[in-house]
């Protein structure tokens, strides 16, 4: 890992030189639960101009990065884009902010300041979302078990992130294990904690030991659980731009 991402730093520091103001390390691997051969090595850079030119000058080390190496393709921003869209990307500034490693420069995300009533509505939302999906892949399947399992696999991580999102939205931090994350999930919503620890062992390569369509079920009705339980922290109606 170490050796793939200084080979990744002097790339760009070759091609994109002085406009290259921070690379930054975000993800498993700073957080300390990278698993090589399964987890990605997620870069962030800063640089100082992102006309078309410096674009094309990068775009050598982004397709060795992706086609050799195998990993995602770096996020590029400029510094002040950092600052400004932490309202949009609450979920992603905050997860950065709260580990990340500086491979190359200043550290760009450090005082980010990330508005907690609008990282509360992104997870909603993206929990609305989940579900949405959910609901329609379920509609599209039909009684195909395997796409239960695909979706069950595939969606699992994401939903990881998205419950301990939930927590920090209720003002807590959250357990750093997969377990007792979810045990505090069911704690605070009512969602039935066994439906997700089905799904992410099921990522995690253990059998799925039930029936694909009942815990695909139980998978959605839980995620209504969580949803249902951020909705009610605040009311709607103080959203209304007309006065009924």
């Amino acid at each position: 890992m170490d050796r793939k991402l200084s080979e990744l730093v002097n790339r760009l520091k070759e091609a994109a030189g002085k406009n290259l103001e921070s690379v930054v390390l975000y993800g498993s691997a700073a957080t300390g639960t990278y698993r090589p051969g399964s987890s990605d090595l997620n870069v962030l850079c800063a640089l100082v101009n992102m006309d078309v030119h410096e674009l094309q000058l990068l775009a050598p080390v982004v397709l060795w990065w992706t086609r050799e190496e195998k990993e995602p393709p770096p996020r590029f921003f400029l510094s002040e884009e950092l600052a400004r869209s932490t309202d949009v990307f609450a979920i992603e500034s905050l997860d950065i902010k709260r580990a990340h490693k500086v491979l190359y420069g200043s550290d760009p995300v450090a005082h980010l300041e990330v508005p907690m009533n609008l990282h509360r509505v992104q997870v909603e939302r993206d929990l609305r979302l989940l579900l949405w999906r959910l609901r329609q892949h379920a509609l599209l399947s039909g009684k195909n078990e395997l796409e239960y399992t695909t979706v069950l696999k595939k969606t699992s991580s994401s939903t990881l992130t998205l419950l301990r999102h939930t927590v920090i939205a209720f003002g807590e931090e959250p357990p750093a294990d997969a377990a007792s994350l979810l045990a505090r999930v069911a704690n605070l919503t009512g969602a039935d904690a066994s439906a997700f620890h089905v799904a992410h062992n099921f990522h995690e390569g253990q059998d799925l030991k039930e029936d694909p369509c009942a815990a695909y079920d139980r998978y959605m009705h839980a995620l209504e659980k969580v949803i249902n339980a951020l909705d009610g922290m605040v009311p709607k109606k103080e959203w209304q731009r007309i006065a009924r």
